[in-house]
């Protein structure tokens, strides 16, 4: 069978977009002719592709499994026939990091500024963390190129390196009764403010709390690091935060404590594709980013 790679292109902006006319005018081309390249898909392989859900155009469950492999399958073409030579200094790339906004944090101005210097043609976009799974999820599909996330196991397709091994702090605001004597039934009096990307109210802490025959009160939940240490400052709430984000950020209205318990801490781990490997832009990024946390870790 000979398959036509130009239709693989179209197929792969299609994937992305979910919309015949952004696919059109994205690739400069005209609606009619991306929408025929559509149907040649749907014949090629059985499969509607794209279908029409609640007034909007969705991904079919064999179309989504084919966006990962379909990405690797051109940027292997391309690297083939025309392997980039560009220099650094001459690069003009967005390149599209997920992340928390703790690492945010941690890396966004040493990175910018880093940039500026070596790379000024590189744009990054910094895009919301929504848990590990997605993370992984968008790396794959090419909705993201670099991640900052945990990511405790192998993934086909991804590469992985720990940028550190971050640990956790009981944060409250200075004067906070429970600060005069810490200790785990204090720690358990007060309410607690729970950080999650995905709105969830609970970790593995309330597991183990129960372990032990315990449980704590759980306050509010907060999307970012940013928030939490902003209430931790108005409110009596207590928070239970990454340790690296808090010694950087030194706020001074904040005193922290050792957790009261034995509590595991976690990987911060940096990942691209492999099929990224070869692009200048994201190895200079992730060569920058694993220079700016290496004193955060070391």
């Amino acid at each position: 069978m000979s398959i036509d790679l130009n239709l693989l292109v179209v197929l792969d902006a299609l994937l992305d977009e979910a919309h015949v006319s952004r696919a059109a005018q994205r690739l400069n081309r005209s609606q009619p002719a991306v929408s025929n390249a559509l149907q040649r898909c749907r014949d090629l392989f059985g499969d509607e592709l794209l279908e029409r859900k609640h007034g909007a155009m969705r991904l079919t469950p064999r179309a989504e499994a084919m966006r990962g492999p379909l990405k690797s399958l051109l940027g292997n073409v391309h690297d083939l026939v025309d392997p980039p030579k560009i220099s650094l200094s001459d690069l003009r790339q967005t390149i599209r990091i997920t992340t928390a906004d703790d690492p945010s944090f941690m890396i966004a101005g040493p990175l910018i500024a880093a940039l500026h210097r070596t790379a000024p043609g590189v744009t990054v976009i910094f895009e919301p963390w929504n848990g590990e799974d997605a993370a992984a999820k968008d790396l794959l599909n090419g909705d993201t190129d670099i991640t900052i996330s945990i990511l405790p196991r192998d993934i086909e397709g991804l590469e992985r390196i720990t940028l550190l091994q971050e640990t956790y702090i009981v944060a409250m605001r200075k004067g906070h009764p429970a600060a005069e004597r810490f200790d785990l039934d204090t720690w358990l009096d007060w309410p607690h403010i729970v950080m999650s990307g995905r709105g969830e109210a609970g970790s593995p802490l309330d597991a183990q709390l129960r372990s032990l025959g315990r449980a704590r009160r759980i306050g509010v939940v907060v999307p970012s690091f940013q928030l939490t240490l902003s209430l931790l400052v108005q409110t009596d709430h207590i928070a239970m935060v990454p340790r690296h984000g808090f010694m950087l950020h030194g706020h001074p209205g904040l005193v922290g404590f050792d957790p009261p318990i034995s509590i595991d801490g976690f990987p911060v781990n940096l990942a691209w594709h492999t099929r990224r490997s070869g692009d200048a832009g994201i190895r200079h990024v992730v060569a920058t980013i694993k220079e700016v946390f290496t004193p955060q870790g070391s």
